[in-house]
């Protein structure tokens, strides 16, 4: 199974569909750590809402899912791009020697922040308390209060053999951004009544035209081209140095002395960056060229 998010709309109806299915990108996000199971398949269900989000942006920039707890899961995040690029990464309570199976039970006073980050303009963050039994209705929660729009998510995740993830997302698409749309609204409630009948194993295996044909079959739908969804992580040597500027020379250079270099691995797919002497001078002359620098910072983590 190819990674795709595949869009469409309701002609008659204003109301937008897509389905995603995940299976290399999941895995590779899987392979960065040794998960424990209701871990993985957290990360997968956040992989494709995460995909269902970025697929409604209106702009070129990114989307962060973000959840924090001081629960068996401490911190989750997925980030994805308006061109469907996913990576993520995860950290819970190691010391546990079970973990919770129940979505609530993963987490104490949890919340997810959705980030939406256009390029070159002001960030936006909606927080919605993790409060309900799925992920799902946590994301239908925030679109109600923080968008004001009619939303269901379906997500499913399976890891027997090769991992799947997978999601459908339906929402109301507002005539216009002032329009509230958060009220009754028959045409939603009558797709989403055949939409509810949708099993997990359909989500991760139908072909999504196929899924949707068989679950809105009387329907004037639109389908849009697909997309391919894939993991990539854009960290690199010079977005890395970026971060090392914030360190004084001076504690950097004693650093090498005692080890010989620096390394900074990456959270998200471990990538690992060694800088050396005539490195750090390069960072505290801002010779960025020198690693072939965008300017950006990603988190990482430093190691001496």
């Amino acid at each position: 199974m190819n990674d795709k998010l595949t869009r469409f709309l309701f002609e008659d109806r204003a109301v937008r569909g897509e389905v995603v299915q995940l299976q290399g990108s999941y895995q590779s996000v899987l392979e960065s750590y040794h998960y424990p199971k209701p871990i993985a398949q957290l990360l997968g269900e956040l992989m494709a809402a995460a995909s269902l989000l970025t697929a409604t942006l209106k702009f070129k920039g990114e989307v962060s899912l973000q959840i924090q707890s001081e629960g068996a899961v401490k911190y989750a995040v997925i980030n994805g791009t308006h061109d469907q690029r996913l990576r993520g990464v995860a950290r819970w309570d190691e010391g546990l020697q079970e973990l919770p199976t129940e979505f609530s039970s993963l987490f104490k006073k949890g919340v997810l922040a959705i980030t939406l980050a256009p390029k070159d303009k002001e960030r936006y963050q909606g927080v919605v308390a993790l409060d309900k039994d799925s992920l799902a209705a946590c994301l239908e929660n925030y679109f109600l209060q923080s968008e004001q729009l009619l939303t269901k998510v379906y997500l499913a995740t399976s890891l027997d053999s090769a991992p799947k993830a997978a999601g459908m997302l339906l929402q109301i698409v507002p005539p216009t951004s002032e329009t509230y749309q958060g009220g009754d609204n028959k045409d939603f409630e009558h797709l989403a009544m055949f939409a509810d009948t949708t099993k997990s194993n359909e989500l991760l295996e139908l072909n999504p035209e196929v899924l949707i044909h068989r679950l809105f079959n009387e329907e004037d739908i639109r389908l849009f081209e697909t997309q391919d969804v894939l993991f990539e992580c854009d960290c690199s040597k010079a977005r890395s140095a970026q971060a090392l500027q914030n360190v004084a020379k001076t504690e950097l250079l004693t650093m090498i002395d005692e080890d010989g270099d620096i390394k900074m691995d990456c959270q998200f797919c471990h990538q690992q960056y060694v800088f050396d002497a005539v490195d750090i001078e390069n960072i505290h002359n801002d010779n960025f060229d020198a690693f072939n620098s965008d300017g950006r910072i990603d988190e990482r983590t430093l190691k001496h």
